[in-house]
């Protein structure tokens, strides 16, 4: 055990898939090491430190897979492909970062936890999902797959239909004594990846897993209240949060409390396809005991930390 200052780092998507690229391995791999900017800096100071990551593009081309192997190959649920690139996904986290330690010189472990996420098998939201997935079709495709195979789809702005899932609040993590022990002794550890693999408890106590999926942001923060990390570090595509974002009046924020970050909130300056999730994801951190929330790009993480870059969002 040592008493140094617990972080959470949740990487966005950018982190490991760019748009307009190829999703190939390769890239991941090299914008995996870019990524690691943004934890080296943490690492150097001493921080004990858990990492999540998003899924989102991995996830849709693992359903992809899915689909184009239909009749060919046994199909894989959701919640084991959520599982399968949270598996894949912390391979490479690992690994890159276990190299970028050694050439630094810094001795410290690496792992990869597969994470199973708690949820509540009565959520509201999975009596209407929203989580879009996968492919984009036409709608006579989409709706002939909903009769199918039991889907839900719904319009996807002007490019066509796609699968609806839902994406249930998390509420606990199994692993999360392990993770924090784990932490604590000073390892650094991948986990909650792609929001990690949901589950519900049954009536007896054990687990099972459902066909949806869970928010990376909102996962961070549980795991950040079930291992006592007082910073949750949120890396997105932009530096900083701003109110009336894209507008003429656009104004970034540079330092709000969690009453600002909820009037805001309820003001809707935060869509909830973008930048709702992660303001989400801080007031539930800093409700749950966390001292310090930071968003911000992964190129001004470093500077986060120290108060001169990004936004932080601290208790009333």
């Amino acid at each position: 055990m040592n008493s140094h200052p617990t972080a959470v780092v949740a990487l966005g998507g950018n982190a490991i898939s760019r748009k307009g690229e190829a999703d190939t391995i390769a890239n991941q791999f090299r914008h995996t090491r870019e990524s690691l900017a943004a934890i080296i800096p943490l690492v150097k100071r001493g921080y004990n430190l858990a990492i999540s990551h998003g899924n989102g593009p991995q996830v849709g081309n693992a359903i992809l897979r899915v689909e184009l192997a239909r009749e060919k190959a046994p199909i894989l649920p959701l919640g084991v492909c959520v599982a399968d690139t949270e598996g894949g996904m912390g391979y490479m986290i690992a690994q890159s970062l276990q190299n970028r330690l050694l050439h630094e010189g810094i001795d410290r472990a690496v792992s990869a936890i597969l994470t199973q996420v708690i949820v509540d098998r009565n959520d509201p939201d999975l009596a209407n999902p929203s989580k879009f997935i996968g492919q984009f079709y036409s709608q006579e495709d989409a709706q002939r797959f909903a009769a199918e195979r039991g889907w839900v789809v719904k319009p996807d702005g002007d490019r066509g239909w796609r699968r609806v899932v839902g994406s249930p609040t998390p509420k606990g993590i199994v692993e999360g004594p392990v993770i924090r022990a784990m932490v604590a002794g000073g390892a650094i550890v991948i986990a909650a990846g792609g929001g990690g693999i949901p589950v519900y408890i049954e009536t007896d106590g054990t687990l099972e897993g459902l066909d949806v999926v869970v928010d990376k942001d909102r996962a961070s923060a549980v795991l950040g209240r079930e291992i006592g990390a007082q910073t949750l570090i949120i890396l997105t595509e932009v530096d900083q949060v701003a109110l009336n974002y894209g507008k003429p009046n656009q104004r970034f924020l540079s330092r709000i409390t969690i009453s600002e970050a909820k009037q805001y909130y309820a003001e809707k300056h935060f869509p909830p396809g973008s930048m709702g999730p992660k303001i989400e994801a801080a007031i539930t951190f800093l409700e749950s005991g966390g001292e310090k929330v930071l968003i911000t790009s992964i190129d001004r993480a470093g500077e986060a930390v120290d108060g001169n870059a990004g936004t932080t969002i601290v208790p009333d």
